[in-house]
């Protein structure tokens, strides 16, 4: 797809964010074509040089930008984000509540400037009583409940990714699109605010919504009772080849037990009915495992992929650099991560027009687009 097809093409995008919500934002934006121009401290954003767990998130979060940096301190840093800002359809930002305002560059200052601008704001708390909190994507998942979903009993227990700064961002990306829609018909731009803790109350809407109907408060999900007989992780015949399968309709259940051999269970009356089936869960799951660990992990692939059920191998992030499937598809786009390093990323998971959406700049250095953003906004 070239650059005028995207969808998002002509659209400019100021960024003033850092670590993932903010950047995760930009890009979505940036990836659907945006230009998004990546506002960063002098000496370049501090995310850059993170460590352990955080070392990929500055090459994930920040491919298809422009990079400036600026001291927004200064009469001229700040000077040349209001002219950004000016010139811009979308501004990102996830500082500490009330930052920016103090340095002049607040939504009511910017678009007293440009009315059309829209104005994301990233933060950890929607309006209400925790609003000037601090938050982390860990800090909302502990007090949002979804740790202790994820968790076994008394142990709670984090995603295993930036799961609420990624959903934030994009329920930001959601706000940012119905603003630009309704600016299509009104010509006025909008303040948008996502958060932390509102996404995390968002994802684990469904137990709360559980509770509502059962009278009865949602268990971890490692001690949960299913809603399907068998929906589990199982072992096979060889030592750390483990894979996941559901089962989880009345028509799959008569054609799991007619391929597998457990005519018996397929034929029983009492197990003819989903809710039966998860009842009998203490009966039915014992055979199924024994039946599983005497077969290989690609004996049952095999078998379950030709019945078109539910299934997967349990994987680590870093063997999707060889899955067959994102890297025949197009997802994962080549990146430099150094001067002379480059790596597959996922892209954004999107078809438009049955096309992918393509890397069309690389990660940016430091300051790395100074001179050409200048010249575009002009003196200053």
């Amino acid at each position: 797809m070239d650059q005028e097809s995207l969808p998002l093409a002509g659209i400019r995008v100021v960024e003033f964010s850092h670590m993932v919500m903010g950047p995760s934002v930009g890009v979505i934006l940036a990836d659907l074509g945006a230009d998004v121009i990546k506002v960063e401290p002098e000496g370049g954003d501090q995310t850059r040089r993170l460590l352990g767990s955080g070392a990929g998130y500055f090459p994930m979060f920040n491919r298809n930008k422009r990079s400036i940096c600026l001291d927004l301190k200064s009469d001229r840093g700040s000077g040349i984000a209001r002219k950004l800002a000016a010139r811009s359809d979308i501004l990102i930002e996830n500082f500490r509540p009330g930052t920016l305002t103090r340095l002049g560059l607040g939504y009511e200052a910017l678009s007293a400037d440009n009315p059309r601008l829209i104005y994301c704001s990233a933060k950890g708390f929607l309006k209400g009583p925790y609003e000037q909190r601090t938050a982390l994507d860990e800090v909302t998942q502990m007090m949002g409940g979804l740790a202790y979903m994820t968790g076994p009993p008394g142990r709670p227990l984090r995603a295993g990714s930036s799961v609420v700064d990624i959903t934030g961002g994009m329920f930001g990306v959601i706000g940012i699109l119905a603003a630009l829609e309704r600016r299509h018909r009104t010509g006025k731009g909008a303040e948008v605010k996502c958060a932390l803790y509102e996404t995390t109350a968002f994802l684990v809407g469904q137990h709360m919504a559980q509770k509502a109907v059962t009278g009865k408060a949602a268990e971890p999900m490692p001690v949960r009772v299913s809603a399907w007989a068998i929906y589990d992780v199982f072992e096979t015949a060889r030592e750390n080849e483990q894979l996941f399968v559901g089962v989880v309709s009345d028509g799959q259940w008569s054609a799991f037990c007619a391929a597998f051999g457990l005519d018996d269970l397929g034929s029983n009356p009492d197990y003819t009915l989903n809710n039966q089936r998860v009842e009998a869960r203490d009966v039915i799951l014992p055979r199924v495992r024994a039946l599983f660990t005497s077969m290989s992990r690609e004996e049952l692939v095999a078998k379950l992929e030709a019945l078109g059920l539910p299934f997967a191998p349990i994987a680590r992030p870093d063997e999707l650099f060889d899955d067959p499937h994102l890297l025949q598809s197009g997802g994962l786009v080549e990146v430099s991560i150094s001067d002379n390093k480059r790596t597959l990323l996922p892209g954004l998971p999107l078809e438009i027009d049955g096309t992918r959406m393509a890397l069309r700049r690389d990660i940016p250095a430091v300051d790395q687009d100074r001179a050409a953003v200048l010249a575009e906004i002009g003196p200053t």
